[in-house]
């Protein structure tokens, strides 16, 4: 069986936890065996089996929704002689749909996040988050199957589309390579970034979006105690305001408190361990998350983590074994925004005090979290049952 999988990020271009996800895949999927042919977004790469597609020069100026359409019309035809197309995200949808189509071959997609849970991605798409939506919510209505990477998400799916036949859906979570993603203790590293590791910390790791929940991170942190450390490694804003509003908060932060650690570029992945390994807790405050793999990533590298009891995060983070959730109430318009901010940053200020103030039992979370990572979240076990989706919808085209 030959599977094309079709992406917009491929190492080196990862920018989210889509791309984590497609990029282990692929090479758990490889390991047992599977023929896979990647196509993926972006510049060349010297990867057997890969092929990288850019934008057409003749759409170079058009809405970024546009030459993504354009991108995905250059892949169609390519994916010619596969028995399985499987698309991640709305940027690779369009392609997986269509080729299915033009060659008759059944399109799976994996739901890394939903179009109409992101309503403030208008604010960085402009129309094209019309074209998205329409994209997301047509290759879905057509799919064979659509993969949801948590429960909650699947949920989430259903409600958003209605029409799905709720078989249709299935549950194979997101993974994490706990061979790569582990404890590595580095205090050099440490004090060159300015963490004293012989201070608590909260450390946060994600991109700058609404979804994230990082403004109300930086109000929860005015109430940490003094000694606490915040150290956020935080980049790739999605609009120039929500830059500028997190540039405001860290502003007023270090005006008024010491070890307020801003990392906005990329670090490679033995750095971001060590951050991890020292933290005395991480912090996931999102407002929406499928699934989140960053909290599996600092469960691998022995890190408690406080994360909001929203979507898929209960699904990962064990509360009162590997960290605590925060409780949120939300309004029920695609925001995921509180129904009351202030109670939310009152209650994760709360939250991460008890935890970071308590070095014995955050220890312990950190090390059940690294247990729960190897014990359920393997990508060899996500492969396995990615390949028997797979075999199922292929039998069931012929």
């Amino acid at each position: 069986m030959r599977v094309d999988i079709v992406t917009k990020e491929y190492p080196p271009e990862i920018y989210g936890g889509a791309g984590v996800h497609a990029t282990e895949l692929v090479k758990a999927l490889r390991a047992e065996g599977t023929e896979v042919q990647v196509r993926a977004f972006g510049a060349q790469r010297d990867e057997a089996d890969t092929t990288s597609y850019g934008v057409p020069v003749e759409l170079g100026s058009a809405n970024g929704a546009i030459q993504t359409l354009g991108t995905d019309l250059e892949i169609v035809s390519d994916v010619a002689g596969a028995d399985v197309v499987h698309s991640h995200t709305w940027y690779a949808n369009f392609a997986g749909h269509l080729a299915s189509l033009l060659h008759g071959i059944p399109h799976i997609v994996t739901a890394h996040s939903l179009e109409p849970l992101r309503p403030w991605k208008a604010e960085q798409l402009g129309g094209g988050y019309a074209v998205s939506s329409f994209i997301e919510k047509t290759a879905y209505e057509g799919a064979a199957a659509v993969v949801a990477v948590s429960e909650g998400m699947r949920q989430d799916i259903l409600r958003s589309y209605p029409s799905l036949d709720p078989a249709k859906v299935r549950v194979i979570y997101n993974g994490i390579d706990t061979g790569s993603w582990h404890p590595v203790s580095d205090e050099a590293f440490l004090r060159a970034q300015g963490i004293d590791p012989a201070r608590p910390s909260v450390v946060f790791v994600g991109r700058i979006t609404r979804q994230k929940g990082l403004p109300y991170l930086l109000r929860a942190a005015e109430q940490l105690p003094p000694e606490v450390q915040l150290i956020l490694c935080a980049g790739a804003p999605d609009t120039p305001q929500i830059m500028a509003e997190v540039q405001e908060l860290v502003r007023g932060l270090q005006a008024t408190r010491d070890g307020v650690v801003w990392i906005e570029r990329l670090l490679p992945r033995d750095e971001l361990c060590a951050i991890l390994t020292a933290a005395t807790t991480f912090v996931c405050p999102s407002v929406y998350e499928p699934l989140g793999i960053v909290n599996l990533e600092a469960m691998a590298c022995g890190a408690a983590v406080v994360g909001t009891a929203t979507g898929g995060i209960p699904e990962v983070v064990v509360d009162g074994v590997t960290g605590r959730l925060v409780p949120i109430e939300q309004v029920q318009d695609g925001t995921g925004t509180p129904v009351d901010p202030d109670r939310f940053v009152d209650d994760l200020a709360r939250v991460l005090t008890e935890v970071v103030t308590d070095a014995e039992t955050a220890r312990a979370y950190g090390e059940a979290g690294r247990q729960r990572a190897v014990d359920a979240f393997s990508w060899s076990a996500i492969a396995q049952e990615t390949s028997a989706l797979y075999a199922e919808v292929a039998g069931a085209a012929r």
